[in-house]
């Protein structure tokens, strides 16, 4: 192989390795928009599974599923064109440091240059061990933490026939993986870290903390300082009017409450108050909020006037 073709093929993988590193970041809109990111499309080979995807678009599990409803997620014809949920309308809260919105189970983490973020799938807290909203900030960067299991943890392991040690050092056994952030909040037990497992990012699984796959919290990880400040939200629903006027919504199916029934929620406010100028949209939005593709989808494209008054 001559060397013109080494440079050539030392320069692709150079910038498929970029493409990977930076997959999960976007820039913010400058205009007054509230849309970010970019739809991905994937053609599936013979073998692949959602699970799989997932872990290699960085998108949670049930992101991918619900962008992709009436696919087997286990067994996708091969040929089956997916698309990869990364187009999505911001949270509404303050573009500063972290928001983590736990009905889409994402992270959102807001570059200090104000112009990009970096967008991260998560697991949250599994029903009766809620994460809570809140918002707060890092109290400490802990690289190689240890695991003091909580006596209600260790109480519910033993109930399995699993007894848990009082503590488990650093290492590949340690559930927290290899970095965590602690968050000032009741007493300190939140956190944001990694994992050892190969599942749960993108679901409901953890005893309250936010669960990052390992390459992320490490990213992470090395962004963030002590005092970053942390928002975590509940947002089911969200809308984008976008500077031309058109408008998106973009629905997440609602957590489960402890109960076993979905979490009553309330439309957003700006939302509410446009359909009320807009109702000839109400059929449309009605209908993408019950569908919960998770994805910003057009409601209006200013194609008839709001109603006189």
């Amino acid at each position: 192989m001559g060397v013109k073709w080494v440079c050539y093929i030392a320069v692709l993988l150079s910038l498929c390795l970029a493409q990977s590193a930076w997959a999960a970041t976007f820039l913010l809109p400058t205009d007054g928009s509230q849309v970010a990111g970019r739809l991905q499309r994937h053609q599936v080979q013979k073998g692949e599974t959602f699970a799989l995807l997932a872990k290699r678009y960085d998108v949670g599990l049930l992101s991918l599923i619900a962008a992709n409803r009436g696919v087997d997620p286990f067994l996708p014809d091969d040929g089956e064109v997916l698309t990869i949920p990364t187009r999505f309308i911001l949270p509404t809260a303050k573009r500063d440091g972290i928001v983590i919105n736990l009905a889409e189970l994402r992270l959102y983490y807001f570059d200090p240059d104000g112009q990009h973020v970096h967008v991260f799938p998560v697991g949250i807290g599994r029903i009766g061990r809620e994460t809570p909203q809140m918002i707060t900030s890092i109290s400490s960067r802990i690289e190689g933490p240890t695991w003091t299991p909580p006596q209600s943890i260790r109480m519910a392991y033993e109930e399995q026939g699993i007894e848990l040690p009082e503590k488990v050092p650093a290492g590949p056994d340690n559930p927290l993986g290899e970095y965590a952030l602690r968050l000032r909040y009741g007493a300190g037990q939140y956190l944001i870290h990694g994992t050892n497992k190969e599942f749960g990012i993108g679901l409901r699984v953890s005893s309250g903390c936010i669960r990052m796959e390992p390459g992320d919290i490490e990213w992470l990880f090395k962004q963030v300082q002590r005092g970053t400040r942390v928002q975590i939200v509940n947002q089911p629903v969200k809308i984008a009017v976008e500077p031309d006027q058109s408008v998106f919504v973009e629905s997440h199916e609602p957590l489960t409450a402890k109960n076993g029934m979905k979490q009553t929620f309330d439309w957003p406010l700006e939302l509410q108050v446009w359909l009320d100028s807009y109702q000839q949209a109400s059929a449309r939005v009605n209908a993408v909020i019950q569908i919960q593709t998770g994805m910003p989808t057009l409601v209006y494209d200013g194609s008839y006037t709001h109603r006189s008054k």
